[in-house]
């Protein structure tokens, strides 16, 4: 290190003479290992420091020398007048020392109370949403030529035929695992013949409304998410607002009209294709033909569970585009807020979803189970 500095005891002191440059090139290779011997002489108060015979010193040397004396100068000090005015800088900054972090003993209460105006922002903003496409419903009603016909055709297409697929090998599969367990417990009573009634009524009430709102929630609310969120960090959101078309009129109300009407369709597809595996699943695991299970599947089942099941499918695909569109026009201008909000609406979504069901559960307990 003696390139770059010079240790000298006197009789009364001892002084350090700094040579070389001290500029941010010359530092990097020995930055450590300098700043460590420099840090040692450092401790002695009474030492000079000579800084007149450096060659070079840019901010880099300047704020290595300032962090060795830890803020301030050294007692006894010698510089060139362009290098004082470099530390002078150094002294009109504020140095900002981290606070300890005091323990807050009403944490519950606060993240309590956060949560619930979370919760009152998101319900606010949901219920203004329904207001304004209640507007454009009653505008469009109006002024029919007004209506997107094109982007509802589209929205059905990509929320509803692109679906199929998914939904068809999702339903069947979960139709042959619950014949199967059922089929395993009624064959310990001698009950085969009620493997009907048990997938008839679960599937048609049940399972196929909730796996395709799941599905579609997952598959096109996050897709019309993330859509509205390209669309802000994009700015093409702003340039519709500039042309004076309707955010409402031409991206939500289509995408809700569109999954109300899939969704329906879905649940139906889905519930044929589920009962289709459990029929498969009963004449493989008891033996019970497939033409008998067709004729006695209307006799057990009442028609009002395919309409229960109808209305859940409208009633959730409204929601999960609602929702999807409400997180969609919350996402900030940037990527991480981005996949926060395609998450967070997923999430929502999937949970709307299974509250609806236990409303409908609750409200219709009687409705077609005799």
């Amino acid at each position: 290190m003696q390139q770059w500095y010079q240790l000298c005891s006197q009789e009364d002191c001892a002084s350090i003479v700094l040579t070389g440059s001290y500029t941010l090139t010359a530092l990097k290779p020995v930055l450590k290992p300098l700043t460590n011997e420099l840090s040692k002489q450092a401790r002695n108060q009474d030492l000079h420091w000579d800084l007149t015979n450096i060659a070079q010193m840019d901010t880099a040397g300047t704020a290595m020398l300032w962090r060795i004396w830890q803020a301030q100068r050294p007692r006894h000090l010698q510089l060139r007048p362009e290098h004082e005015r470099m530390f002078a800088r150094l002294e009109h900054f504020t140095i900002v020392k981290p606070q300890a972090k005091q323990r807050d003993l009403l944490w519950p209460l606060t993240t309590l109370g956060g949560l619930a105006l979370l919760l009152w922002q998101h319900t606010v903003g949901l219920v203004m949403l329904i207001g304004q496409l209640l507007l454009d419903v009653f505008y469009l009603s109006r002024n029919p030529i007004y209506i997107p016909w094109r982007e509802i055709s589209a929205n059905l297409y990509r929320t509803g035929a692109q679906a199929l697929g998914i939904t068809a090998l999702v339903g069947f599969l979960i139709g042959i695992v619950l014949s199967y367990l059922s089929s395993k417990q009624l064959q310990l009573f001698g009950a085969d013949i009620f493997i009907i009634n048990i997938l008839g009524i679960s599937i048609i009430r049940e399972l196929g409304p909730m796996l395709a709102s799941i599905l579609v929630a997952g598959r096109s609310g996050s897709s019309m998410t993330a859509q509205l969120g390209v669309m802000r960090v994009t700015q093409e959101l702003d340039a519709l607002t500039v042309m004076g078309i309707s955010h409402s009129q031409r991206l939500i109300l289509p995408k809700v009209l569109g999954l109300g009407i899939a969704m329906p369709l879905l649940v139906m597809w889905t519930s044929a294709i589920a009962l289709l595996g459990g029929m498969v699943a009963a004449e493989w695991q008891l033996g019970l033909n497939h033409q008998y299970f067709l004729t006695v599947l209307p006799d057990v089942v009442p028609i009002a569970n395919l309409w229960l099941g109808l209305g859940k499918g409208i009633v959730c695909g409204m929601v999960i585009a609602l929702i999807a569109c409400h997180f969609g026009l919350r996402i900030k201008p940037n990527t991480e807020s981005l996949g926060e909000g395609t998450t967070s609406s997923v999430v929502t979504a999937i949970t709307m979803v299974i509250i609806i069901d236990a409303i409908f559960a609750v409200l219709f307990s009687d409705v077609g189970l005799i």
